[in-house]
């Protein structure tokens, strides 16, 4: 098997064990068991586990950010854009496997003592925050509410997770538009 090879299957299993289990609860002889990777291996790729969570939360931010632009993008430029993303947000909500944001988990569980994971994490975060600020200007909208939006979509995202339903992006999406109607008048 060569590496690249061993680095996919390493990370498919480290998404489904880490996002269903939590991190500190799957050891790596378990992601080794789960991928069919050798541990020889699985140390050659990655030398530690942080390298593992960390090649994860990075293969993870490219997947989430590109689902949500393809989902906000096929909107009308403007503030449909904006409120698209909380009406993603539901769908992803309702996901039979949603067990809330994993770069939230991973720094709940990590961000204290892994300097590299909370680096990643905060890397994901800043760029979903880029991302509201390019929604929010293309909508023609003050910059002023870019915080706001983005703490709505954190919010729901943390919500969501410790209910277990999906209407906090129902209800952080009816905040957002309040906001923007609001900046309208």
């Amino acid at each position: 098997m060569d590496r690249a090879e061993a680095e996919v299957r390493l990370l498919d299993a480290a998404e489904e064990l880490f996002y269903a289990r939590g991190i500190q609860a799957v050891g790596m002889d378990q992601v080794r068991a789960a991928s069919g990777v050798s541990l020889r291996r699985l140390y050659q790729v990655y030398p530690s586990k942080s390298d593992l969570v960390v090649a994860w939360l990075e293969r993870r931010d490219l997947r989430w950010r590109t689902r949500l632009a393809e989902y906000a993008e096929s909107r009308a430029v403007g503030v449909e854009r904006v409120l698209a993303v909380y009406d993603w947000l539901y769908e992803w909500f309702c996901e039979p496997d949603f067990r809330g944001c994993a770069f939230i988990n991973s720094f709940g569980e990590l961000g204290a003592v892994d300097p590299a994971v909370a680096d990643s994490v905060r890397a994901h975060k800043s760029a979903f925050h880029d991302y509201m600020a390019g929604l929010v200007a293309a909508a023609g909208e003050s910059g002023q509410t870019v915080g706001p939006l983005v703490l709505l979509a954190e919010g729901a995202m943390a919500t969501a997770a410790i209910s277990g339903s999906p209407e906090p992006a129902r209800r952080a999406r009816l905040g957002a538009a309040r906001l923007l109607a609001a900046r309208q008048r």
